[in-house]
């Protein structure tokens, strides 16, 4: 088995609980276009089989609850756009990481394990989270970033994952992916990559089964064995 290289992380779901904070901006967004929508959880539970915002968006257009109404690509993009500000004003209100995360990051670094994102999110919740629970850019605590508008389709394609590897320059080998979902597990195994994930909020049972690893948390020791890291150094 090749030495671990790479830790390449997903990020909603995953770096931390963030898909709650998601749903609200999408909420608040809607009532203040007038929109009779309000996405409860079972809602977004099923709305989060299709990766992506303004996809997500485009598939409530086509059910019976979103009553009809017809938005252009335009009108998508720039709801969207005004929701991942108000998800910015929100992260920035106080989000914490998953359990295991700070570590997993802190003790790679520190032992020369280069890491990086793989998402589909947008770059510009990447960089609201980290300035949120890091206080430093997104580029300053990820070596390699690469997200939702960075590349033409989203997770469960692997070509996040592709793309992410060859800016590291490494193979799937040599690389390790974190994970809380059932696209995101399929998009890293479709890239090669060998999967560690943690089911989310969002997360329903057996959906990350396919993983290399399943655990609870990202605290779980065996995580750090696996990755090469030897002892964990902070585990918030």
């Amino acid at each position: 088995m090749a030495q671990v290289k790479a830790l390449i992380f997903d990020v909603d779901g995953t770096l931390a609980e963030t898909e709650e904070v998601h749903r609200a901006a999408f909420n608040a967004v809607f009532c203040e276009h007038g929109l009779p929508w309000q996405w409860d959880q079972e809602t977004y539970r099923r709305l989060l089989t299709v990766t992506g915002g303004k996809e997500r968006i485009r598939a409530w257009l086509a059910e019976p609850g979103a009553g009809g109404v017809e938005l252009s690509d335009a009108d998508i993009a720039a709801m969207h756009a005004e929701k991942t500000a108000k998800f910015g004003d929100l992260v920035d209100a106080g989000i914490e990481l998953r359990n295991g995360i700070a570590g997993l990051i802190e003790t790679a670094q520190a032992t020369g394990i280069r890491v990086a994102v793989a998402t589909t999110t947008t770059r510009a919740n990447v960089e609201r989270l980290c300035r949120s629970v890091w206080d430093r850019t997104a580029p300053d605590v990820f070596e390699v970033i690469v997200a939702g508008d960075d590349v033409p389709r989203k997770k469960p394609d692997p070509v996040v994952y592709v793309t992410a590897l060859g800016l590291l320059e490494l193979a799937p080998g040599d690389a390790l992916a974190f994970e809380d979902s059932r696209n995101g597990v399929l998009a890293a195994k479709g890239a090669g990559l060998r999967v560690v994930a943690s089911p989310a909020f969002y997360t329903d049972p057996g959906d990350v089964d396919a993983a290399d690893m399943v655990c609870p948390e990202f605290d779980d020791p065996q995580i750090f064995k696996l990755a090469g890291l030897g002892m964990q150094r902070h585990v918030a």
